[in-house]
């Protein structure tokens, strides 16, 4: 399929299971990645790996994880024998927001600024470098800015003039209990902080465990409105067009 026709790609996707939906990705795309942070992403990563032994893998190291989460990391690394590439922000960049605004400025400005500089940047220079790319995202993480998300899409935020990048969401629609029933049936590792509470895992001073009945991204910058839980990576505005 060249070039790509990614409205007949979407219709072929739609509401296919998450297993088909890679195996489509990987057939297509050489030079795809899997972007990596919470339990979602490492169900892809286990199907992944029964798909293609070389599959390329990222994280976003922002320097404000959680211990357990570089613990998680190194688990997923050695589960599966899988290189995982770790993204940091221009040092520069962060060296000199941190003396102009300290390290706690987005409990009073909003998170967007500093995410910009720990995640979006960083993300940005990788996805300038591939074809395409694979996330756990799912449409009920958020009712507010994920209901309209395909499960293929031309990816508006970070693609160039000189590079469509195509966007793969296949666990789209799935719900929680289904990424954690595969997570238990398949002996998926996952992060210690789930057993304490929290769901929505980011940074470690913006994620707190939600208490229950509460949505699982109420715990994420839960000092904003519930309309502000994206830190850039994911929106919801999809461009399926081919230019």
């Amino acid at each position: 399929m060249n070039p790509l026709n990614i409205e007949q790609l979407q219709q072929e996707l739609a509401g296919k299971n998450p297993r088909f939906i890679l195996k489509k990705a990987l057939a297509l795309f050489d030079n795809i990645v899997i972007s990596f942070s919470g339990a979602e992403d490492v169900v892809l990563i286990d199907m992944a790996v029964g798909i293609r032994k070389d599959i390329k893998v990222f994280t976003l190291d922002t320097g404000r994880l959680h211990p357990e989460t570089y613990r998680f990391i190194e688990k997923v690394r050695k589960h599966y024998g899988v290189e995982i590439e770790l993204l940091t922000p221009d040092r520069a960049v962060l060296d000199d927001f941190v003396k102009r605004k300290g390290l706690f400025s987005f409990y009073e400005d909003g998170h967007e600024e500093c995410c910009k500089i720990r995640k979006v940047e960083p993300l940005r220079r990788r996805l300038a470098t591939v074809d395409a790319w694979i996330t756990g995202q799912r449409r009920d993480q958020s009712l507010d800015t994920r209901q309209d998300i395909p499960e293929v899409h031309v990816d508006s935020v970070f693609s160039t003039a000189k590079n469509q990048l195509v966007k793969f969401n296949p666990l789209l629609n799935w719900k929680s209990a289904q990424v954690w029933d595969y997570i238990e049936a398949n002996q998926v590792p996952y992060n210690d902080l789930h057993n304490r509470g929290f769901i929505s895992i980011g940074c470690e001073p913006c994620t707190r465990p939600i208490l229950p009945n509460q949505h699982e991204r109420a715990g994420r910058w839960w000092w904003e409105e519930s309309t502000k839980k994206e830190c850039g990576l994911h929106v919801s505005k999809i461009d399926s067009s081919q230019d």
